[in-house]
């Protein structure tokens, strides 16, 4: 039985993409994307999702007086899709206490800057701005804070003299598409272990 992957998105979903076509020619084997979960009715992620004949869920917090029963709805929509494993793919909020609880360890985040450095919104401008030489993407966990979980898998780009901003997040949007099908191979096939802030990842 293939195991299922519940995706959580806002925006245009590339990385989602990445994932769909990663399940689809095997490079994640004996998987499949079940469900992808926008708090964004008009998010291009939906329409990708459609395409590739997945369901979708549309969350929406306005829908909702409290958080705790926005955030339970996300979880609930997920739990009715039997998922195995929880992706965040361009998810434009913080998960609450509980419905991180209630996912912890199956839950994973990508992020667009080698954390810790540059947490947060807009990963790639913050590096651009402070000037760093090198940046790149960070594949972790997701705990309660905001992009400190365990990290997976980080991979590096050099940011070169006269890098625009728009010229960096392409090309560490690249090595996104790399790092998260990789970090989820990785997880699905049982060779990571959180210990404390490190995931231990056992020969293959």
């Amino acid at each position: 039985m293939k195991k299922r992957i519940g995706v959580l998105a806002s925006g245009r979903g590339t990385n989602l993409q990445a994932i769909i076509d990663a399940c689809k020619d095997g490079t994640i084997p004996d998987a499949e994307v079940a469900i992808v979960v926008s708090d964004v009715a008009d998010a291009y992620a939906l329409e990708r999702a459609k395409a590739g004949g997945i369901a979708t869920k549309v969350v929406l917090r306005g829908d909702f007086e409290k958080v705790k029963d926005f955030n339970m709805a996300i979880g609930d929509a997920l739990e009715e899709a039997g998922v195995d494993l929880v992706c965040l793919a361009g998810y434009m909020r913080i998960l609450s206490k509980s419905l991180v609880k209630r996912f912890y360890g199956r839950c994973l985040n990508i992020h667009p800057a080698l954390l810790p450095s540059f947490p947060g919104l807009d990963g790639q401008k913050q590096a651009w701005d402070y000037g760093v030489k090198v940046s790149g993407c960070t594949v972790h966990y997701v705990d309660e804070g905001c992009d400190t979980g365990p990290v997976i898998i980080q991979r590096a780009v050099t940011v070169d003299e006269g890098c625009t901003v728009k010229e960096l997040s392409a090309k560490i949007l690249k090595e996104e598409h790399k790092a998260y099908p990789e970090a989820i191979r990785l997880h699905l096939s049982g060779r990571l272990t959180i210990a404390g802030r490190r995931v231990i990842i056992s020969p293959g």
